[in-house]
């Protein structure tokens, strides 16, 4: 009954059913390994999130050149007097509430360090393609509470500083436009003393949940499902097939029969 299976075209739907399946598990299998990923990297960061703020000068940054992912969101303090003229904006830095921009200023430090302090986020009209008009920092020293943030990965393009503004952080960029050495990544500003009197918005919490990846994991297993079962399926109509009604009422009656 079964016998057509072995005809090139069905081998041939065979391996295709076959590599379908094959596809959609590794698909789907990935999916799964990048939400394993996600819920141990938001495991880590609620935990720096949840630890008590460190002395930035006790997490051995002087010298290093990136934030490792360890130390990403860590809460940490800083004292130090603001650079105002090194002051940068950061473009295209939309939220819920519209378009807007980020305050980046340095924040020099008395042992001799320096390391960015991301000030807060700034609304801007619609359109706008100008620098709006932001308060200057704060004179004097003031104590910085916020958390670590790494350096952008994109092209020089981005974080090249331009007129005083920057699409991406990249503090070694910035180092170079200011002329002296910047701690690796930057601060973002949750708390001060004495307390900012401008009208920056703090920055957003990280998203911690565990993305769409669940979902699509599931969905490639369903599609990688369907190449074996529609091949079963139809290698059982091919097997049974069925007969049609109409070809039982239109087939003809036999000599004599019925007749009076």
């Amino acid at each position: 009954m079964y016998r057509f299976l072995l005809t090139p075209r069905w081998l041939a739907l065979a391996v295709v059913a076959v590599a379908l399946a094959g596809v959609g598990w590794q698909l789907g299998s990935w999916q799964f390994d990048r939400r394993d990923e996600r819920l141990a990297d938001s495991e880590r960061i609620q935990a720096n999130l949840s630890a008590p703020p460190e002395r930035i000068g006790s997490l051995g940054l002087e010298g290093s050149d990136r934030i490792g992912e360890e130390l990403e969101w860590r809460s940490v303090t800083v004292t130090g007097s603001y650079d105002g003229p090194g002051q940068l904006v950061v473009r295209n830095q939309s939220r819920e509430a519209g378009p807007g921009v980020t305050v980046l200023t340095p924040l020099r430090t008395s042992d001799g360090s320096s390391v960015l302090v991301e000030r807060g986020w700034l609304g801007t009209a619609r359109g706008s393609t100008g620098i709006p008009d932001i308060d200057p920092p704060p004179d004097g020293p003031v104590t910085v509470t916020g958390w670590l943030r790494a350096d952008s990965d994109a092209g020089d393009s981005a974080t090249v500083p331009v007129d005083g503004t920057v699409r991406a952080v990249a503090s070694d960029e910035v180092a170079a436009s200011l002329g002296y050495r910047l701690l690796p990544g930057y601060v973002a500003l949750t708390g001060q003393q004495p307390a900012p009197d401008d009208a920056l918005v703090g920055p957003e919490r990280p998203d911690l949940g565990q993305g769409p990846h669940l979902f699509y994991g599931l969905q490639w297993w369903f599609f990688g499902l369907l190449a074996p079962v529609g091949y079963a399926w139809f290698a059982y109509v091919e097997a049974h097939p069925r007969t049609h009604p109409r070809a039982t009422r239109d087939r003809p009656v036999a000599a004599g029969r019925g007749a009076r």
